[in-house]
């Protein structure tokens, strides 16, 4: 199986940007017992309730566009929740930079003569990369149903629309 980090997808509609986001706000606020709907000016977040969340719940963006041959474009990404979503960006970014400067400092050991024990500390950042993905890929796994509530939410508000992508 293929696990891609962030499913996204892209509908289109007839409808203009705005009676659109209206006609979503009103279908999604019926899932307002499990579902936090979070409308801003362009966009749509759809969380899991609080009740229900967890570290590795998922979220929904929508965000809504004009298309260029008229109607809107509905373009959603899932994904973790901002804080869980750091921490990963973060980790991530350590371990690359100290990847980075090991492998400087491992390069320069070896020209000079001495053993290169700044190697040792890119294969532990390596081994922690590894971590964090695994980390992740466990976390969708466990986040598959509530991704799968958020997804049948969307499908009910969107309705029979035709997709493109």
């Amino acid at each position: 199986m293929l696990f891609r980090s962030r499913p996204r997808f892209v509908h289109r509609v007839a409808e203009s940007p705005s009676i659109v986001r209206r006609q979503l706000i009103e279908a999604l606020a019926a899932h307002a017992a499990t579902l936090e709907l979070r409308p801003f000016h362009d966009f749509i977040g759809l969380h899991i309730g609080e009740r229900e969340r967890r570290h590795w719940s998922p979220r929904l963006f929508l965000h809504l566009q004009p298309a260029p041959e008229g109607g809107t474009l509905i373009e959603g990404v899932y994904g973790p929740e901002v804080e869980v979503w750091g921490v990963f960006v973060y980790g991530y970014l350590i371990t690359g930079l100290l990847s980075v400067f090991a492998t400087i400092f491992g390069s320069a050991q070896l020209f000079v003569g001495h053993w290169p024990w700044g190697f040792w500390v890119v294969g532990g950042m390596a081994a922690v990369a590894g971590g964090l993905y695994l980390a992740a890929q466990m976390g969708q796994k466990l986040g598959a149903w509530q991704t799968f509530q958020l997804h049948q939410a969307k499908e009910s508000a969107i309705g029979a629309r035709t997709e493109i992508q």
